[in-house]
């Protein structure tokens, strides 16, 4: 992400941040870092995380009303959150608002077009736009797609289990991991970014 777009005494923006996993870190460079979330189980935990960080601040949002005045931020971080490809329209005007000229969005999803988990993620999902439906779509509307190569290590079986059981139904799970040996899963994703 660092290449696309630097944080350094900016605004940051991580939506559906979640339990504030990722806000710390963007804070220990950031001017301000505010962190949008619609579950409040886990904006709470996310306050919580960042309590001692007064240039840190969590709200209730979604990325289809993000609770920002217009041009309010430099640099929006969205990871495996509502922007899925086709239907997240809304959310991308809300970007278009609170995003200042010269700002950069980006956007991290699975790449379900290769790697081991995407073979998964396609199984899993197949409800969900091809990949190629999902590349143009984004490319339509302006952004660029940096494929990014990653993957899951384990200590155990049991966690490998756990995981995988945690990202699919059961009878997909079941599956996978009658299938897959090893402790180790290759992961594409794609990091999609646009400057304003």
């Amino acid at each position: 992400m660092a290449d696309q777009a630097t944080w350094a005494g900016r605004d940051v923006l991580d939506l559906g941040c979640g339990t504030g996993f990722h806000l710390p870190a963007f804070a220990e460079d950031a001017r301000t870092v505010t962190g949008v979330e619609p579950h409040p189980d886990l904006a709470a935990l996310a306050a919580r995380r960042t309590r001692r960080l007064d240039h840190v601040s969590v709200l209730p949002g979604t990325a289809q009303a993000i609770p920002l005045p217009d041009a309010a931020v430099d640099v929006v971080h969205v990871r495996w959150a509502y922007f899925f490809g086709p239907g997240c329209e809304p959310g991308l005007a809300e970007l278009d608002r609170v995003v200042r000229r010269g700002g950069t969005a980006l956007v991290i999803d699975n790449d379900g077009s290769r790697s081991t988990f995407g073979s998964w993620f396609r199984r899993g999902y197949p409800h969900l736009p091809s990949p190629h439906e999902i590349e143009r779509f984004w490319g339509l509307r302006g952004w660029t797609r940096t494929p990014v190569d990653m993957g899951w290590r384990f200590t155990s079986r049991a966690d490998l289990e756990a995981v995988v059981r945690i990202e699919f139904r059961p009878e997909t799970a079941d599956e996978i991991l009658r299938e897959h040996t090893g402790l180790e899963v290759d992961y594409a994703v794609n990091l999609w970014s646009r400057t304003y």
